[in-house]
């Protein structure tokens, strides 16, 4: 079955998300091992916050890697949606974070706990650096694929997390004004709450097959309806199979004096200027004339 091998823009950067895996990885692995030998609660606490960012990031790995395996005849599109579904179960486990971030911050607010300020600065300023670097790796990928931006989002919620943490160790180290903690807890929650709803509403978007949010509808159907010899187009429909790799299919009407060699032409001509123009890269294009009906095989 022979086809053309489209690269998701989340394999483009599959080294970028390897090399953070392996940062944030090391870092639990050590988090965990001092939190047991010191038997530091806060160790152990950030160590499980971390982790989930570990399975995010093995998920869009793995979810790339899937996305790499070749088409068949049981998956003629492949499995590039794995990458959709990655970046779905990611912004699902940032939502359920963000929620239980404002529940926990509110127990807090009508009693708030005694907290260990220096462990727990300690423990914050080794979090931002290592999550720090993980964004300034990942920044490139998370503008261009969704799976990327999922994984990026939660490393962006555990940095939050340490400069709150940060900023309430030092307040609690200075006043020991405890309602600080949860008021910068509820800020973190608050942040991220809406950014999670975007990547969700976006992966579902995809799994809808909706117009890509960066092509214009509009624009492409009024480019097609202008090229020489088409009257019209109908049965547009516009998708994105994954991030990097959008897709178009229609029904074009040309004149019934355009000949064979001008519709392969005008065709060839149509689908160039929908990759530079519009990014859209599958295209699969009928045509029938005006009065003879369908032309079979000719695109």
């Amino acid at each position: 079955m022979e086809s053309t091998k489209l690269t998701s823009a989340g394999a483009k950067h599959n080294k970028s998300l390897k090399i953070v895996f392996a940062i944030t990885a090391s870092y639990l692995i050590i988090e965990v091992i001092v939190g047991f030998m010191s038997n530091s609660l806060a160790l152990l606490s950030d160590a499980a916050h971390m982790l989930t960012d570990v399975g995010g990031q093995a998920l869009a790995l793995f979810a790339i890697w899937m996305s790499s395996k070749p088409r068949n005849n049981k998956k003629t599109y492949g499995y590039y949606r794995t990458e959709i579904f990655s970046a779905l179960i990611n912004a699902i486990v940032l939502l359920f974070i963000s929620v239980y971030i404002l529940y926990e911050a509110w127990q807090r607010f009508k009693e708030p706990p005694a907290v260990a300020g220096i462990p727990m600065l300690i423990v914050a300023v080794c979090g931002l650096i290592i999550n720090l670097v993980a964004m300034k790796i990942l920044k490139a990928g998370s503008e261009e694929s969704i799976n990327i931006k999922g994984a990026f989002l939660e490393v962006v919620s555990d940095m939050l997390s340490s400069v709150a943490v940060i900023i309430a160790g030092i307040i609690i180290l200075a006043t020991g004004w405890l309602y600080i903690d949860p008021i910068m807890s509820a800020l973190i929650g608050l942040f991220i709450l809406p950014r999670t709803y975007n990547l969700l509403k976006e992966s579902v978007d995809i799994l809808l097959e909706g117009v890509p949010k960066s092509v214009d509808y509009a624009a492409v159907e009024k480019f097609i309806v202008e090229k020489p010899g088409v009257l019209s187009v109908h049965d547009l429909h516009i998708w994105t199979l994954t991030s990097g790799i959008n897709a178009l299919s229609c029904h074009i009407i040309m004149s019934e004096e355009t000949i064979l060699l001008e519709i392969n032409d005008i065709t060839a001509s149509i689908k160039k200027e929908l990759v530079t123009t519009f990014k859209i890269t599958h295209t699969t294009i009928e045509v029938h004339l005006e009065k003879e009906g369908y032309l079979p095989n000719i695109v």
